[in-house]
């Protein structure tokens, strides 16, 4: 049948059903989208109660909820699996608070010290997510400890932050030096400075 004027009819025309196509395409990938995002908030939501419910550390639970939340929307970059850092949070923030840290402080100076990876071991034998040097653990009279646990790393690596600065009298700078090492240069400082204020604070 020819199209003329006269007797115009959609449905033979390709644009028509190319347009179609086009708008069922957009709406199914945005359901599909939608449906995901979905689940995975539901997942993230479900990883929330439990760490929580398990987080002593917080003196109120919104205050947790909102700190969880902001702290792990940050870590993605690190760590993919919301399971996982929700694990790292609430560890970090307990350890932090026990030794009368930042919790923001540490997860800086994981950040520069191991990306937040629990296996990392430096070239000179600096161990888990902190880097924690070996040493202490005969230092304290404790040479079966496993510095890879995360656990066991972030009491030590909180612990000794902690000394440091008590140490240098408060003086973050130096403290900073004097747990990576290199104390009279602050090229370490700097660079766990500004990934506090850059990304955790």
């Amino acid at each position: 049948m020819a199209i003329t004027k006269g007797n115009y009819n959609p449905l033979y025309n390709w644009q028509f059903w190319c347009s179609l196509i086009a708008i069922a395409l957009v709406v199914s990938t945005t359901s599909h989208a939608d449906t995901k995002r979905q689940a995975v908030d539901d997942e993230l939501r479900q990883l929330l109660k439990i760490t929580i419910a398990a987080t002593n550390s917080f003196d109120d639970k919104y205050d947790a909820e909102v700190w969880l939340l902001s702290m792990s929307e940050k870590m993605k970059r690190y760590v993919k699996e919301p399971e996982q850092r929700m694990t790292i949070l609430r560890h970090v923030h307990r350890e932090a608070t026990r030794a009368e840290l930042q919790p923001e402080l540490v997860l800086a100076v994981i950040q520069i010290e191991s990306a937040f990876n629990h296996y990392a071991v430096s070239r000179v034998g600096a161990q888990g997510i902190m880097q924690v040097m070996p040493f202490w653990k005969k230092e304290i009279g404790r040479p079966q400890d496993n510095l890879i646990d995360l656990v066991t790393n972030l009491k030590y690596g909180c612990t000794i932050l902690k000394h440091y600065i008590n140490k240098e009298d408060g003086g973050l700078a130096n403290a900073l030096a004097r747990y990576n090492g290199s104390y009279g240069s602050y090229v370490y400082t700097r660079k766990v400075m500004n990934a506090w204020f850059e990304r955790w604070r």
